[in-house]
């Protein structure tokens, strides 16, 4: 991340889905409540491990085994409140 620029993590989080899930711009109308898992055929269990590392890889967190479970990424809110958790440590 470059100094002095202001991480909008929801952004952020739906370029990573887009890019993750091969979506070709569909996030570009997704919300905080837009449903995620069951919701998007796109996002299998296979998809949701790569989601979960490319998020260690862009925000530098760490995601341990015993913190994802569904509820994570119920939603894009779900899944932005959990990045943006373990951003504040």
């Amino acid at each position: 991340m470059l100094p002095g620029v202001i991480l909008n993590t929801q952004q952020e989080v739906l370029a990573l889905i887009d890019e993750t899930l091969s979506l070709n711009g569909r996030t570009a109308s997704f919300t905080a409540a837009t449903p995620l898992l069951g919701a998007i055929p796109e996002l299998d269990s296979m998809a949701v491990v790569a989601l979960i590392t490319g998020m260690e890889e862009r925000f530098g967190i760490t995601a341990e085994d015993d913190e994802i479970d569904g509820s994570i990424f119920a939603s894009v809110g779900s899944l932005v409140s959990f990045v943006e958790t373990k951003l504040a440590g």
